[in-house]
């Protein structure tokens, strides 16, 4: 399968709104619970909501950071998964660190933008075509109903090439 292809099929896939609450219940149960959701998904861009509700609080009445963290790395981590889906050779992906900056409290919807898309197929293709681990920061920046910006966290990935079983 081409990777133009398998972009296109896993685009299918993630992007059906039933078909990403079974992935997200089964893979991840803590994202499911928060309400993450997939809005948009480019090879070039993802974007990611999280909503202020009973889930998502703090005592501050706003959005815990935590959950805050969990949209921004779905934000980066949706386009790094998008590249690896049957990709060939397979790759892993980890989070391998994280760093935050918080601007403004964080309430009502949430929306978390990555426009990494070309530097994680980048990185995804030279970890494919060396055999050599590859790590990439991206970035996702989030933002209210406003268009202010909340949050911006840089997520780091680390690519490497499965072992044969």
């Amino acid at each position: 399968m081409s990777v133009s292809a398998s972009v296109a099929a896993f685009r299918k896939i993630i992007t059906n709104p039933v078909k990403l609450k079974l992935f997200l219940f089964k893979n991840l149960p803590m994202a499911y619970l928060a309400g993450i959701r997939i809005k948009s998904l480019t090879e070039q861009e993802a974007q990611v909501t999280i909503e202020y509700g009973y889930l998502t609080k703090n005592p501050f009445k706003s959005i815990y950071f935590a959950c805050l963290g969990m949209a921004a790395e779905m934000a980066s981590g949706v386009l790094s998964m998008m590249y690896l889906h049957k990709a060939q050779p397979s790759v892993s992906m980890l989070v391998t660190g994280m760093e935050a900056q918080f601007t403004k409290k964080a309430v009502g919807v949430i929306t978390f933008t990555c426009t990494d898309g070309a530097a994680i197929a980048a990185a995804v293709r030279q970890t494919q075509e060396t055999g050599q681990g590859t790590s990439l920061h991206a970035l996702s920046i989030g933002r209210n109903e406003q268009g202010e910006e909340v949050a911006r966290f840089t997520i780091t990935w680390s690519y490497k090439v499965r072992g044969k079983k």
